[in-house]
């Protein structure tokens, strides 16, 4: 039998197991001895029932009502704070994925919870990224959770393996290794329409076992870069040298006096480039497109060599306040600067004309390289990237700055479009990986394949998204740092952590409300993507340039960033609009109140060592703004 739905279908009225079928229990009389009153209630005359014997028989009469009379309906024997379980599957266990395994647990009363990894361990991207000169490009003591800060980071703008030891850390710490299942790839999310679940396909890596897991929700956290590829490039299999994605850096080599080539000039190929130069014999960088390289971000410079924290600072930190002033000077000004990517804005100007003077300055050896470096869209339409070191690396003899179309791969080199040909010893593609935020598995519901639907060419041909959060037809799921996923402004940890904190909320609905299976409705999907498309109108990011923000398609829709500010953001994220869901209800009485109402009650009330009454404390402790707000407090 279908399950009622938001749409009036109809549902049953019949009994299910462990219900009693009628309109619930009288209240007793006054006098404690078990009788009920005799007052009319609705036109009705209730009968005076003695014991309990009587009372139960009671609620098995049908009561015939006088006008607008309604079907019985059948009562779960359960309270109103016991939640239903839910078997919730995190896909990942990068940042996002360790984030969920801290937050929801505590947040998600009856939550049972598994963590996919396809790796061997934490960390995701900081996991894979190993090859030199990996690091932050943005101070340590911003880029890391706001409930669990690590004082004592040894450089201002972390390198690769302390981030990832940080997170492990927080891992350990909050357990989150009881929910993890590490080096298992999800290979298929199927959902099952007629169960409400999610059979989820998954292989051990270490056994080459495959198996199902059934949820009823699941969130992918992925990343966005989360499956490198190398490049399409003809003769690719001749070449006989080494060939490795930056995203697979090979740790037994060693460059020193080697010929290499860098393809790529994202932050990873940027911070390649930076590192080998210094290293290799020769070190050709193909750079296809310009971009925008910055001296920082927020005005906190990065340089190639470690920056370290002073001693006198790193002391201060003792005093937990003192830390907490650090840290919100460092953290706000990443809040600031959102009108920098709106067309024709003072603050995108002032940026060129700043980024102009680095290159001409950085470049001063090889001033001629300017005109083939300066971008011809503005700042921030591309991802800003701090190179520190890497203009300096581009002036050095041993390096050959390469714009021209590779033609093809050979067996000890590259040829490009005019003909040359560079012999290398090795090459590494920082190439990126997915930008088009497809997921590297099958989604199936409802006969269709959301990474067919997203990828370019299908339904969508885009991530059509609701809020960035779920989309239409693939009912229980959610994404978690997926598209649209965070703002221009703020900082990745901060996103994350909203972004949990807003599921942890349709969690709760979900487990404590009767509901089957939740999915946003067609129309706020629509109204959103049509809202997003006309802000994105405004900003620099419609210009023609390419990047993870459009799916490397120049002039086509943006998905990787939301549609306004990191603080808008969090506000929205905040306070769930319920009205933009569309619902389905345990099958059984046929009424959504049934199933979340109960008995009544709740258990909490009659335990008598649980506090009753917390919204009674010392009043100079009261905020009046978070009065009958706190979701886990009673009454």
């Amino acid at each position: 039998m279908a399950a009622e739905t938001s749409k009036e279908t109809n549902g049953d009225s019949g009994k299910t197991n462990g219900t009693l079928n009628g309109t619930g229990p009288a209240p007793p009389s006054s006098s404690g001895q078990g009788k009920v009153d005799d007052r009319p209630a609705n036109g009705v005359q209730v009968p005076v029932v003695q014991n309990a014997a009587e009372a139960a028989k009671s609620l098995l009469e049908e009561p015939e009502y006088d006008s607008y009379p309604l079907p019985s309906i059948s009562l779960e024997k359960r309270y109103t704070d016991e939640p239903r379980e839910l078997r919730v599957v995190v896909v990942g266990a990068g940042l996002s994925g360790v984030l969920a395994g801290i937050l929801l647990p505590p947040k998600v009363p009856g939550i049972k919870l598994t963590i996919f990894e396809k790796n061997a361990g934490v960390g995701g991207t900081w996991f894979e990224n190993i090859y030199p000169g990996v690091r932050c490009d943005v101070p340590a003591h911003v880029y890391q959770s706001s409930f669990a800060p690590n004082v004592n980071w040894s450089e201002q703008f972390a390198q690769g393996h302390e981030i990832r030891a940080y997170w492990e850390g927080l891992a350990k710490k909050y357990d989150v290794y009881q929910y993890l299942k590490l080096s298992h790839k999800v290979e298929e999310l199927r959902w099952d329409d007629e169960r409400s679940v999610w059979d989820v396909k998954v292989r051990n890596l270490s056994t080459g076992e495959t198996f199902v897991h059934e949820a009823d929700y699941v969130l992918t956290a992925i990343g966005r870069f989360n499956a490198w590829k190398l490049p399409d490039y003809p003769g690719l299999r001749d070449f006989k040298g080494l060939l490795r994605h930056a995203s697979n850096w090979d740790p037994n080599f060693d460059p020193t006096g080697k010929r290499v080539a860098v393809i790529g000039n994202g932050a990873s190929g940027i911070q390649l480039v930076a590192n080998l130069q210094a290293r290799v014999q020769r070190l050709d960088h193909y750079a296809r497109n310009k971009t925008w390289v910055a001296a920082s971000f927020a005005g906190d410079e990065t340089a190639i060599t470690p920056i370290p924290i002073s001693a006198e600072l790193q002391e201060s930190f003792k005093d937990p306040n003192e830390y907490v002033k650090y840290r919100k000077v460092a953290e706000s000004k990443y809040w600031r600067g959102f009108s920098s990517w709106l067309k024709g804005s003072e603050l995108n100007e002032k940026s060129r004309q700043e980024f102009i003077k680095i290159v001409e300055k950085r470049l001063a050896k090889k001033p001629e390289l300017a005109a083939s470096v300066i971008p011809d869209f503005s700042p921030h339409c591309r991802r800003l990237t701090p190179g520190p070191g890497y203009f300096e690396a581009l002036t050095e003899d041993n390096v050959d700055y390469v714009q021209t179309p590779i033609r093809r791969f050979t067996e000890t080199g590259i040829e490009t479009a005019d003909g040359r040909h560079r012999e290398v010893d090795a090459v590494f593609c920082a190439t990126g990986a997915n930008v088009d935020m497809v997921p590297p598995f099958s989604i199936w519901a409802g006969g269709k394949d959301l990474t067919q639907l997203w990828r370019q060419g299908g339904e969508y041909g885009f991530p059509y998204t609701y809020l960035g959060v779920a989309t239409p037809g693939f009912p229980n799921l959610g994404f978690i740092h997926g598209p649209h996923g965070s703002g221009r402004s703020g900082t990745v940890p901060h996103s994350v952590e909203v972004q949990v904190a807003f599921f942890a909320k349709l969690l709760r609905k979900l487990g404590r409300e009767g509901i089957r299976s939740l999915q946003p409705s067609r129309r706020a999907a629509d109204d959103f993507v049509q809202y997003a498309d006309a802000f994105f109108r405004t900003t620099v990011l419609s210009e023609n340039c390419s990047s993870w923000y459009n799916s490397g398609r120049p002039g086509s829709r943006i998905h990787g960033l939301w549609p306004g500010s990191s603080t808008q953001l969090t506000i929205i994220y905040r306070d769930p609009r319920w009205e933009d869901w569309e619902y389905e209800y345990l099958p059984g009485t046929g009424n959504r109140f049934a199933w979340y109402f109960g008995l009544g009650g709740t258990r909490k009330e009659q335990d008598p060592n649980v506090d009753i009454t917390p919204y009674i404390r010392d009043p100079a402790t009261i905020d009046l703004r978070d009065i009958h707000e706190s979701w886990w407090d009673l009454p």
